[in-house]
């Protein structure tokens, strides 16, 4: 008889959770909250009561043996009568909760109460649901009282109901492990590097460890990194893998390494996370039951709309999440983040599981345990957990609110005074325009925010058609979460212009924070073609001193590239000198060597200048340029331009650091060479400055660390779009004389460094 272990929770939630998704406004108390409120309705209890009481109880049906497992809230003894409390914390006004609002509720009480009356032959048992205000703190009590038989019937009832989806993923992960053991590697042979960083990623799962691995293009990253973890699973060592990336196109290279496993023998759920609005099928995202079909009665549906595509898909792409919720009339992304806690491998962006005000907050320690995190690119992980972990506030936001509820809500127009009357103080203290920093944590501005929360909260759960409100009510509380992660690796900085002052919580460092939650799955793997220098990313990803690293050189030939330097300055004082040496480069090289080019710049004002001077030297060029804000249609579009045997030579105009410039497979002849101008460096900037003085004050090279680092890396990205298989060759050209000192001589791959200087 196959075993399932489910929680209270999860099991009572499956069965009898109803309903429809209504975002109109929906209360964010934080679990913190929740569990203070928990525990002082469970202190005062008598002595002999008890708390947080761990129950589990097996039951069969048909041919599956069920644990169900989990911690009642409360176990009260009254002389003879047993009572089960079930406690709710809520911002929803008391005098509207009935008895019978949620059913949910009652379940898991019920089925607490169940386990407790079979461990202890009790004929009778009771349950008194209890909801808390997190506002007024008070209470309200609801009591049932049930015989053993009823409760024995009920729980029958709700594993009968449970059943068919745990047939389901039961029987499912017995194929999916059984496939996996037998997985043999896809391809014939492994290319040069690839059996040793396959080897080091199953090694680092079996250990339970944290992997760094530098991996050139052309490693083969998407396959050497899946195929060990999928070995990994059917081997019983993990159950599931999130595989991160920070850009859409690198996802479709992940699913593409599914269907190539698929198509080899293997079984498996691979679901892909499509963002909120492009998944939407509405013109507009409005989530609310009254506007939109698909959330409207969601939770009565959804139940059959997983087993239908369990039972008939395998990869849970974006059309095919589509199709399902039409069919089953339930909202897409609502849909993909619950099948998200079922499917075997999960692809989506990093901030699902790093970003502290979205990550998927069902995922238990437990499951954590069973899980490993394997993260694309993850050198974009730096600046992107630094916008993760930072959060700002603006005092016109305040000044709004406190004129609009001057009349009409006194407690909200009191809180919104104080504060934008803090922010006036902030104001006077700090220069008259500019950025003042500071290295404490504004405590009493947090205070005040605590305050102003829940008269927002109260002010929202009215339906208030304020949108200021309620954009700054999540900012607001964004800011409270952020600042309760304040460490010395952030600064507080006010931006004081004429009209608006920011206050700003700025993380400069996110290792920490960045390790905090690797550290939570069983397992971790950070790789990258251009995790360099290594020593940086290892440091500012969080790597520790018993974390593996890995590092291989390129398994193409050298004499696959062409390296060229142009020792030609285009630091910002002398770009008006560059732009003819700029506009004849790419038409001499084309004489030379006629072909597909990318022309990488470090910014779009520089890339437009270039282009605009080169189209008036060239208008007959086939040339196609790179713009902001490009769709998914516009992106397929301009690569779609590259194609081998052109008759014509074609040149990209596009920007370091952009969309182009890394996660894009050209292949052969699609692309013949790149042209990279600068060195990549980011634009000089308050944001920067503040990094390079960070790490300046703890001994290290700050300029380094904030401005040659990060835009090198850039550069590297960009080349690496050019050798993508052991048939490809073609040109670099590095634009800048700073490619030839010491520092940026350093940074160069081996394979770059066999140049001719022009």
């Amino acid at each position: 008889m196959k075993e399932v272990k489910v929680s209270v929770r999860n099991l009572v939630e499956y069965v009898y959770k109803s309903g429809s998704i209504d975002q109109r406004f929906q209360t964010s108390s934080s679990m913190t909250e929740g569990t203070r409120l928990h525990k002082k309705i469970q202190k005062a209890y008598k002595e002999g009561d008890l708390a947080e009481e761990f129950l589990s109880t097996d039951l069969h049906f048909e041919d599956l043996a069920f644990t169900v497992e989990g911690r009642c809230d409360g176990l009260i003894f009254e002389g003879e009568d047993v009572i089960i409390e079930e406690i709710k914390s809520t911002r929803s006004n008391l005098a509207e909760l009935k008895e019978d609002t949620y059913p949910v509720h009652w379940a898991q009480g019920k089925f607490y109460a169940y386990i407790y009356a079979k461990d202890h032959h009790l004929e009778r048992i009771s349950v008194r649901l209890t909801y808390i205000s997190v506002d007024t703190e008070e209470t309200i009590h609801y009591m049932q009282h049930f015989t053993y038989k009823q409760l024995e019937e009920f729980a029958a009832a709700t594993v009968k109901d449970y059943y068919p989806f745990a047939k389901l993923i039961s029987d499912h992960k017995e194929e999916r492990n059984q496939t996996a053991a037998d997985l043999a590697f896809p391809f014939r042979n492994f290319r040069k590097g690839q059996r040793d960083l396959a080897g080091a990623v199953y090694k680092t799962i079996s250990e339970k460890k944290i992997l760094f691995a530098n991996a050139p293009t052309g490693t083969g990253k998407t396959i050497s990194t899946i195929f060990p973890s999928m070995k990994a699973m059917g081997e019983g060592i993990i159950d599931k893998l999130y595989y991160l990336t920070a850009k859409t196109i690198t996802r479709t290279t992940a699913e593409e390494a599914f269907e190539l496993l698929e198509e080899k023998g293997l079984t498996a759920k691979t679901l892909t996370i499509t963002a909120k609005d492009k998944a939407c099928l509405k013109e507009e995202t409005i989530c609310q039951s009254d506007a939109c079909q698909f959330a409207e009665g969601y939770y009565d549906r959804i139940n059959g709309a997983i087993l239908d595509i369990l039972e008939n898909e395998a990869r849970l792409t974006r059309p095919v999440i589509e199709k399902y919720s039409r069919k089953h009339r339930v909202c897409p992304f609502e849909f993909s983040i619950d099948l998200s806690y079922i499917a075997d491998a999960v692809i989506c962006d990093y901030n699902y599981l790093f970003d502290p005000r979205v990550s998927l907050k069902r995922l238990s320690d437990t499951e954590k345990k069973k899980t490993v995190l394997l993260t694309d690119e993850a050198h974009n992980l730096v600046d992107r957990g630094r916008a993760m972990f930072s959060a700002e506030l603006d005092k016109s936001s305040f000044l709004e609110i406190k004129r609009s509820f001057k009349e009409k809500n006194k407690e909200l127009y009191a809180s919104a005074n104080e504060i934008n009357r803090f922010f006036i103080n902030v104001r006077k203290q700090s220069e008259e325009t500019g950025t003042t920093v500071y290295k404490d944590l504004f405590s009493e501005l947090v205070d005040l925010l605590q305050r102003f929360l829940p008269a927002a909260e109260a002010e929202l759960m009215g339906q208030s058609e304020e949108s200021i409100l309620l954009e700054t009510y999540f900012a607001s509380n964004n800011f409270v979460k952020i600042a309760a992660l304040y460490n010395e690796n952030f600064v507080t900085y006010v931006d004081a212009g004429k009209r608006e002052l920011t206050v700003r919580l700025y993380c400069l460092d996110p290792s920490d924070l960045l390790s905090h939650t690797s550290r939570g799955f069983s397992s971790a793997i950070f790789f990258s073609a251009t995790l360099q220098p290594f020593h940086y990313y290892f440091e500012l990803l969080g790597g520790g001193k018993d974390d593996y690293r890995f590092k291989i050189p390129s398994p193409f030939p050298r004499e696959n590239w062409e390296i060229f330097i142009k020792p030609l300055s285009t630091r910002y004082k002398d770009r008006d000198k560059s732009i003819a040496p700029l506009v004849s480069l790419p038409l001499e090289l084309l004489k030379q060597r006629p072909g597909n080019y990318l022309y990488f710049f470090p910014s779009y004002r520089y890339m437009n200048e270039i282009y605009e001077a080169f189209m008036e030297t060239s208008p007959d060029a086939e040339v196609i340029l790179q713009s902001a804000h490009m769709t998914e249609e516009e992106r397929e579009s301009f690569l779609a331009f590259f194609q081998p045997n052109r008759e014509s030579s074609l040149i990209g105009f596009a920007v370091l650091g952009g969309i182009f410039s890394e996660g894009v497979d050209l292949k052969g002849d699609r692309l013949n060479g790149v042209i990279v101008a600068g060195v990549g460096l980011p634009q000089m900037g308050q944001d920067r400055d503040i990094i390079k003085d960070h790490f300046n004050a703890l001994g290290k090279p700050g300029y380094d660390y904030s401005y040659i680092f990060p835009g090198m890396n850039k550069v590297l990205q960009a080349g690496g779009r050019l050798i993508r298989t052991e048939e490809d060759k073609g040109v670099i050209v590095l634009v800048d004389d700073r490619y030839l000192t010491p520092k940026y001589q350093e940074m160069l791959p081996e394979e770059w460094r066999d140049y001719t200087v022009i």
